[in-house]
């Protein structure tokens, strides 16, 4: 793999934790697609609270414990190759929001090749 620096794009995707493609649910089915890509790396973040359009709030306390906290799926890609997927994603999403932004990758290579390279 090439070092993955420069300037990129930011996708920032987020959903509830209850939402779903099919029979999984709909951040695993996500991973799994940018893993299939080939793209860089793909993170989901479980927010502690939040809402969505609907305006019901999502929290993490014990008392009003919810079954569907927020989750932001991030991935850093070319634009070129997140306009390609764009029509695959819009297509397992029910709701949610889609972000992006550019992003300045300062580093980003295999763990293998660095240990490759000390001495």
């Amino acid at each position: 793999m090439m070092r993955f620096s420069g300037e990129k794009v930011l996708m920032r995707i987020f959903i509830g934790e209850s939402d779903r493609h099919g029979r999984k649910p709909l951040y695993e089915a996500l991973v799994e697609l940018f893993r299939q890509e080939g793209f860089a790396g793909a993170t989901v973040l479980r927010g502690v609270a939040g809402f969505g359009a609907s305006s019901v709030y999502h929290t993490d306390k014990l008392l009003e414990l919810s079954t569907d906290l927020p989750l932001v799926v991030e991935v850093v890609e070319e634009q070129e190759r997140i306009d390609a997927l764009m029509p695959r994603i819009d297509a397992m999403m029910d709701g949610g929001m889609i972000t992006l932004e550019k992003a300045t990758v300062i580093r980003y290579e295999r763990r293998s090749e660095r240990e490759g390279a000390r001495p």
